[in-house]
C-alpha cells in the first residue's frame, strides 16, 4: 500500500500521518529525509523525535532511502519536499535532473514489499513565489507529487488538520 498525505505547510500532515502509522503498526519505522540548516531546524526536528516515542524506529538517509530493506514494515516516509530539495541543491538547481534522479530512487523504493506513508507539501497553496528558482523548486515539487500521486493507493490532503481523502483505490 502506499499512501500519500500532502497539504500546506503546518496544516498538519505529519501528526496524521503518525497517528496512521500507529493505527497499522506498533513498530513503525519513520524514515526521516531532512538535512539540519541550522539551530532552529535541528530543535524542530528533536520536538518531531520527542512527540514520535519509543515505539518508532527511525532512520534519517537524505537521498538514498532504498538502500535501506523495509520488507514487512509500515514506513513513514517524512517528507518528500525536504527529500527533493537534498537533489535541487546537490544537483546545483538542475530541476530535471533531480526529478530523474529522484523517480529512479522512487522506483526502488516502492517495489519494496511494505506499507508506505508518504508526506509531501503542496507548495501551489501558499501562493506564487517571487523569484525564478522558487517557483523552478515549486513546479519540481508539483511534478513528484503528481508521480507519487499516480502510483499512490490512497492520497489524503491535510487542510487545518482535518483529512479529505481525494483518492482511495483500495
Amino acid at each position: 500500500m502506499i499512501h500519500l498525505i500532502t497539504g500546506g505547510q503546518r496544516s498538519g500532515k505529519s501528526l496524521f500521518a503518525e497517528d496512521l502509522a500507529l493505527s497499522l503498526s506498533n513498530q513503525p519505522v519513520y524514515l526521516a529525509t531532512s538535512r539540519i540548516w541550522d539551530e532552529a531546524h535541528r530543535e524542530r526536528i528533536e520536538i518531531h523525535k520527542k512527540r514520535r516515542g519509543n515505539q518508532w524506529t527511525t532512520i534519517e538517509e537524505e537521498k538514498f532511502l532504498s538502500r535501506h530493506d523495509f520488507s514487512g514494515k509500515v514506513v513513514l516516509l517524512d517528507c518528500i519536499t525536504l527529500w527533493i530539495n537534498n537533489f535541487f541543491f546537490d544537483n546545483e538547481e538542475d530541476d530535471k535532473k533531480s526529478l530523474q534522479e529522484a523517480i529512479q530512487e522512487l522506483e526502488k523504493l516502492l517495489n519494496q514489499n511494505c506499507d508506505w506513508i508518504i508526506v509531501t507539501n503542496e507548495l501551489g497553496l501558499g501562493g506564487h513565489p517571487e523569484n525564478k528558482l522558487a517557483m523552478r523548486f515549486n513546479d519540481l515539487q508539483g511534478s513528484i507529487n503528481q508521480y507519487i500521486a499516480k502510483k499512490a493507493d490512497r492520497v489524503t490532503l491535510i487542510i487545518s488538520g482535518l483529512p479529505l481523502e481525494i483518492k482511495n483505490t483500495l
